[in-house]
């Protein structure tokens, strides 16, 4: 009689491998995604483009102006998000300028509403706060329109020695005007529109003044800039008073040609092609003669 014998095989547990080879790959896939994306849209832009961008990330040199601060729109910019760079030269160059600790204290220090800056020194403080007030409305005016956020580098509201200035600036690929013609685009005119009713509530009297950038020797002139900047100025002179300005809160429109550029040492890039409304400041009053 034979032995019948029973083999039990015992199976052991696999080794658990985890799944971060999982998550390593899917970081591949995703970088290599984005690097075939940015392929394709450096292929995608013309050479003017490619330039702007280059000025945009690598300023040639620091700005002289004092910026301001909230970023619509930088320096204010419409963005609750912090303070970004308000003057055109530095709504076109962004951020890409690092400071250190101690100047961004400065800065935030100069820019803050309950302390006077360099342009407030000897102001009343009724009058700084009239502006920051002012600045407040047109921003809050800017972010009731849905398809702001694709305009956000070309409009900015800043602070000046004069008053408010909300400045309409071209940047390379959008531009605010069609090329060498004082016709806005739509856009700009949605904007204009959407600031009419803050400007109309406001007491300030407003000045219109328009700018354009240096022809490169060379290139064909579009349009004579006298004529160019004062027409794009009265143009949205037209639209606001269209939109409900009384007339008589204009104080004067100009056209300065291309006489005051933002960016003197480099006078013909798109930042430079702009039209500002300012909202003046109300003029001290006259003391009165005592010898009279």
């Amino acid at each position: 009689m034979s032995t019948i014998i029973i083999k039990k095989v015992k199976k052991a547990a696999h080794v658990h491998h985890g799944g971060a080879w999982k998550i390593a790959y899917a970081d591949f896939v995703t970088a290599m995604m984005a690097f075939f994306l940015l392929m394709w849209l450096i292929s995608m832009t013309t050479q003017e483009q490619k330039i702007g961008l280059a000025e945009y990330f690598a300023p040639a040199a620091p700005s002289p102006a004092n910026s301001g601060a909230g970023g619509v729109m930088y320096g204010t910019s419409l963005d609750t998000s912090g303070n970004k760079p308000s003057t055109p030269r530095d709504a076109a160059r962004g951020s890409a300028e690092q400071k250190g600790p101690a100047e961004q204290e400065d800065k935030a220090r100069s820019t803050s509403p309950g302390r006077a800056n360099d342009r407030d020194a000897g102001r009343p403080t009724a009058s700084v706060q009239a502006d920051w007030s002012a600045m407040a409305s047109l921003r809050q005016a800017l972010q009731k329109m849905p398809d702001i956020a694709e305009l956000s580098h070309n409009i900015v509201i800043e602070q000046s020695k004069e008053g408010v200035n909300v400045s309409l600036v071209d940047e390379d690929g959008r531009s605010m005007f069609r090329d060498g013609s004082v016709e806005p685009y739509e856009r700009t005119r949605r904007v204009l529109e959407a600031l009419a009713p803050a400007l109309r509530l406001l007491p300030n009297r407003l000045s219109i003044t328009g700018h354009t950038s240096v022809t490169r020797p060379g290139s064909a002139r579009a349009g004579e800039p006298w004529n160019l900047t004062a027409g794009r100025a009265l143009a949205v002179r037209e639209i606001l008073a269209g939109a409900g300005v009384p007339n008589d809160n204009f104080a004067f429109v100009a056209g300065r040609a291309d006489t005051e550029p933002v960016f003197p040492d480099n006078p013909y890039i798109a930042p430079n092609r702009r039209v500002t409304i300012t909202l003046l400041n109300a003029s001290p009053p006259v003391p009165s003669n005592p010898f009279r």
